[in-house]
């Protein structure tokens, strides 16, 4: 369905006019800061009603990008964009999470909040843009565009060691980048455009995708992150604030697996298919190493970052199966974890609230006096474990499907990481909620409050919806995902024509 008015461009920047709505408050006291938080939960809210609205006329019966909006703007790069079946879940998935998070921001955020609602806003534009864009150069600017409200983000309302954290994570995800815009200008001189969809069809010489493959992957994999560039992430959750922590695990770590699905495999294919051994390797070690450092922590934090970097190595396993099943079990288990691990640090948010700290050994027997509390952190640890029944189990199970169709190996090692998941996951349970209340400052610890369930309930139910009945994820992605899968075929079997031809 075409819409009279651009449907892509009112939700992506929409966010930016709430942005200028709270740049114009005058003032710092309560007041101001109380119609800077409503504008910005308003403004997230009609956003993700309007996205609501491209998922209801989304046409799943065709791979084309849909939507689509095509302006001059700048000599050869124009404004173009469109969602097809791989982008629009994020889509939808980057409106549901920001009206949460800003919501979960009332009672926690008290200084420079018409500053902190700005950066979220802008933050929100920029990987909107990242997920609508259709045009290479236009695909960067937003891709890059978003570390600088993180950075501000982390920098100004974090932890102690706020400012080494963001330094950190703004100088590894930067240093990647760096060489992806060298590949983007070689693409440029060797196909003529940055337009995606053309790109998509063009055929790039066997040794140029090699390191055009490589140049990208420095970028996604530092984004996603994988091992052994991942190290900025447990920093970054540490010092974040909890909403910078929501937003970066629940959907700026999907950037990086989503360039993969948009970029790696269908514009280099050759390379994908002669790599995928290296990042199959690369992602089992990152599941069993993240997961037994995660045994290890004392930071509830810092577990889940741990917990997250895993959880994106069976993503990574996934997608460089190139089978039906790991590609969308990686696209399922990357919208599942956005939920999963966003909903977990907005439990140790909770915590962090009421104690001013997140280290474990600080909490004990918290079911005792925070009973809805426990039932949310319970439900949302076994999601993160996979329990079946939970929107966790599938994601992760298609993959390992996948991984055991192309190699049993990867999948054999890469279900160990199930197991440990389950270790670290209850056991910080058990130390949080279980045990005796006798830790200073616990016995007047209050549960949740109406505004706090207000937070936890559209993730709890979509977190056993999507469990049950994962369909609507899976449909709208199908026909995208097995055009994918097609084109990468014909491209090896092409390439292996051309091969044997050449054999005289």
């Amino acid at each position: 369905m075409s819409y009279s008015w651009p449907i892509l461009s009112t939700v992506t920047f929409l966010p930016l006019l709430g942005a200028l709505l709270i740049l114009a408050l005058r003032g710092n006291d309560e007041s101001t800061f109380r119609n800077a938080r409503y504008i910005a939960l308003w403004t997230t809210l009609i956003t993700f009603a309007i996205s609501l609205l491209l998922w209801r006329d989304f046409d799943m019966a065709t791979a084309q990008f849909q939507f689509v909006e095509l302006r001059p703007w700048l000599g050869p790069i124009t404004f173009h964009m469109g969602i097809d079946g791989i982008s629009m879940p994020f889509v939808v998935l980057t409106t549901l999470l920001m009206p949460i998070t800003v919501l979960s921001t009332f009672g926690a955020i008290k200084t420079r909040v018409k500053e902190f609602m700005i950066a979220f806003l802008v933050l929100e534009t920029l990987m909107l843009g990242v997920f609508c864009s259709l045009d290479l150069v236009m695909f960067y600017l937003f891709f890059e565009g978003g570390l600088i409200p993180m950075f501000l983000i982390i920098g100004i309302w974090g932890g102690q060691r706020r400012v080494y954290a963001s330094f950190k994570f703004f100088l590894y995800t930067l240093a990647g980048s760096v060489l992806m815009l060298l590949a983007i200008m070689a693409i440029y001189w060797e196909a003529g455009t940055t337009n995606i969809p053309a790109l998509l069809t063009h055929d790039f010489p066997p040794e140029m995708q090699t390191w055009l493959w490589f140049a990208f992957l420095a970028s996604f994999a530092v984004k996603l992150p994988m091992w052994p560039v991942h190290t900025w992430l447990p920093d970054a959750h540490v010092e974040a604030p909890t909403a910078g922590s929501v937003i970066l695990a629940g959907i700026l770590l999907k950037l990086g697996g989503y360039g993969f699905l948009r970029f790696s495999i269908p514009m280099f294919p050759l390379a994908s298919a002669e790599f995928a051994p290296l990042i199959f390797a690369l992602s089992v070690i990152a599941i069993i190493y993240t997961s037994l450092v995660a045994l290890a922590q004392e930071d509830m934090k810092k577990l889940i970052a741990y917990s997250s970097i895993a959880h994106m190595a069976f993503v990574t396993i996934g997608i460089f199966t190139i089978t039906m099943q790991g590609l969308q079990g990686g696209i399922f288990l990357m919208l599942s974890h956005g939920i999963v691990s966003a909903a977990l640090f907005l439990c140790v948010g909770v915590l962090y609230d009421r104690m001013h700290t997140h280290e474990i050994a600080v909490f004990s027997g918290l079911v005792n006096r925070m009973p809805l509390y426990a039932f949310c952190f319970m439900l949302f640890t076994l999601a993160n474990v996979g329990l079946p029944g939970t929107s966790g189990f599938i994601g992760e199970f298609l993959s390992l499907m996948g991984a055991f169709e192309v190699n049993t190996w990867v999948a054999a090692l890469a279900t160990t990481g199930i197991i440990l998941s389950a270790g670290y996951a209850l056991w910080l349970y058990r130390r949080v909620v279980f045990g005796v209340l006798d830790k200073p400052g616990l016995r007047n610890i209050k549960d949740l409050s109406w505004r706090e369930v207000a937070v936890m309930v559209p993730l709890i139910v979509i977190t056993i919806f999507f469990g049950f009945y994962p369909n609507p994820v899976l449909d709208v992605s199908a026909v995208s995902v097995e055009a994918l899968m097609s084109n990468f075929k014909a491209s090896l079997a092409a390439a292996e024509q051309a091969r044997f031809a050449l054999v005289p």
